[in-house]
């Protein structure tokens, strides 16, 4: 694999960047299925070129795989870890609407969710987990605006819960 940048993987031929499905095989991610809704929802909306997600959370089937708030029953990588996975299903829900990553022209935005207690600061590290994981898949040239909460707590007792908007090819 050449690089010549950590967020600017080329083809094997060193021609272009690889598209966003060919930079989740280089980096070795296999996408689960997409969550289940655990209400009466729908994962994507999409309204003419923009598409929006429901709040993604860091859940494996129909479990969530982290629970607690960070500086209380979890700290700050353990936050890391659960706004990655919750990216990953991100990512997964956006495959199965468009059926190809290669379709999202732009992230527009990404808001960040995160349940602490205490004077906990460090929402935005914990947020830049899933940052890099979207900028890694679709480069840095589709970074979004992003927003960073710190909240009480969030559905299912999770510490993270993702809001992401993409502009995709119509």
């Amino acid at each position: 694999m050449n690089t010549d940048s950590k967020d600017k993987i080329l083809n094997g031929d060193g021609s272009r960047l690889a598209s966003a499905e060919q930079r989740l095989r280089q980096l070795g991610i296999k996408l689960p299925a997409p969550p289940e809704p655990f209400g009466i929802y729908a994962e994507a909306v999409q309204t003419g070129n923009l598409l929006f997600l429901t709040g993604m959370l860091p859940t494996a089937g129909r479990e969530a795989k982290f629970i607690g708030r960070i500086g209380a029953e979890l700290d700050v990588e353990t936050g890391r870890k659960a706004a990655y996975l919750a990216a990953i299903n991100a990512l997964a829900v956006v495959r199965q609407h468009l059926r190809s990553l290669d379709k999202v022209t732009r992230i527009v935005r990404l808001g960040v969710s995160v349940a602490t207690s205490g004077d906990v600061r460090d929402q935005p590290k914990v947020a830049d987990a899933a940052s890099e994981l979207l900028q890694d898949v679709f480069g840095e040239e589709k970074n979004p605006s992003r927003l960073v909460y710190g909240v009480a707590s969030l559905p299912l007792g999770t510490p993270v819960e993702l809001e992401v908007i993409l502009e995709v090819a119509e």
